[in-house]
C-alpha cells in the first residue's frame, strides 16, 4: 500500500454524493413525520429515504476507501481526518449534553419548583395543590398516568457489562492491528460487533417489556419522555457504531489496514468508546439514581 509524501495534500474531485444524501435524508424524515401522523405513505417514504442513504454511504465511502488504498492520502490528510472526527465526536458530546441537561432541569429545578420549593410555593398552592416533588413522577395532575420504572439491576446492568466488555475487545483488536495480526484483529472486532448487537437486542426487549408490561410510554410524563429520548438515541448510536465496526471487520479481513495506516479503524474505535461513556452516564442518572 503506497502512501503520499508529507508535502502532498490530496484534493478530491467534485462529487454529487452530498446532494444525494440530502435528498435521502429529507425523504426519510418526511416519511417519518407522516408515519407519526398516521399517514400510510410515510412508511414508503421512510423505506425509499433509507435506501437512498444506504446507497449513498456505500458509494461515497467506497470512493474514499479506494483513494486511501491507492496511496493518495498523506500525513497531512490523515491529520485532517483526525481533527474532523474529533470535532464530530465533540458535536455528539454536545448532543447528549443537551438531553442530560433536560433531565437535570426536570429533576433538580422544574419538579421541585412545581412541588412548592423556593419561589414555587404559590405555583403549587394555586395550580398544583397536593403535588409532591418526587422522582420519578407522572407530572402535575398525573398527566403521565400510572407506570412502573425499569429497574437498574436487571437488563440495564447486563447491558452495562456488555458495553464495558466490548470496550475491552475493541482495544484488543487495536493492539492486534498495531502488531500486524489481521486475523486476531478480525476476531476481536467480530466479538465487539456481536456484543454491540446483543446490547441492541436486549434494549429492544427492555422497551417491549416497559411499554407493554410496565405501561412506561413516551406519554408517561417527563420521566417517560426523557427515558426514551436518552436511551433511544443512545441505542441508535450503538447500532451505528456496531455497523461501523462491522465494516472495519470486513476491511481488516481483506487486509486494508497496516500497523501504521489504519485511521478508519481508530475513528470507529473512538466512536465506540464514546457510546460506552455515554451509557455509563445513562445507567447512573436514568436507571440507578
Amino acid at each position: 500500500m503506497s502512501h503520499a509524501s508529507h508535502d502532498d495534500y490530496y484534493v478530491p474531485h467534485g462529487t454529487n454524493w452530498p446532494i444525494i444524501g440530502t435528498i435521502g435524508l429529507t425523504t426519510l424524515f418526511v416519511g417519518f413525520s407522516n408515519y407519526l401522523n398516521g399517514n400510510s405513505i410515510g412508511t414508503w417514504f421512510m423505506l425509499a429515504g433509507t435506501a437512498i442513504v444506504i446507497y449513498m454511504l456505500f458509494r461515497w465511502f467506497g470512493e474514499v476507501i479506494d483513494e486511501s488504498l491507492s496511496g493518495k492520502y498523506s500525513d497531512q490528510v490523515d491529520t485532517s481526518f483526525r481533527m474532523s472526527m474529533g470535532w464530530f465526536i465533540f458535536s455528539e458530546v454536545m448532543f447528549f449534553a443537551a438531553f442530560f441537561g433536560a433531565l437535570f432541569y426536570a429533576r433538580v429545578l422544574s419538579i421541585p419548583w412545581l412541588g412548592g420549593e423556593g419561589d414555587g410555593v404559590m405555583t403549587n398552592a394555586v395550580l398544583w395543590s397536593g403535588f409532591e416533588a418526587a422522582w420519578p413522577t407522572n407530572g402535575p395532575g398525573e398527566v403521565g398516568g400510572d407506570f412502573q420504572i425499569v429497574g437498574a439491576w436487571g437488563i440495564p446492568a447486563i447491558n452495562t457489562l456488555i458495553l464495558l466488555t466490548s470496550g475491552v475487545t475493541v482495544t484488543f483488536a487495536h493492539w492486534a492491528l498495531k502488531q500486524g495480526n489481521n486475523s486476531k484483529t478480525t476476531m476481536w472486532l467480530a466479538a465487539t460487533v456481536a456484543l454491540g448487537f446483543i446490547f441492541v437486542g436486549l434494549q429492544a426487549y427492555e422497551y417491549q417489556h416497559a411499554w407493554s408490561d410496565l405501561n412506561l410510554t413516551m406519554g408517561s410524563g417527563i420521566y417517560g419522555s426523557t427515558f426514551y429520548m436518552l436511551t433511544g438515541f443512545h441505542g441508535l448510536h450503538v447500532t451505528i457504531g456496531a455497523i461501523m465496526l462491522f465494516v472495519m471487520m470486513l476491511r481488516s479481513a481483506k487486509g486494508h489496514f497496516s500497523p501504521h495506516n489504519h485511521f478508519a479503524f481508530e475513528a470507529a474505535a473512538w466512536y465506540w468508546h464514546f457510546v460506552d461513556v455515554v451509557w455509563l452516564g445513562l445507567f447512573i442518572f436514568v436507571y440507578w439514581l
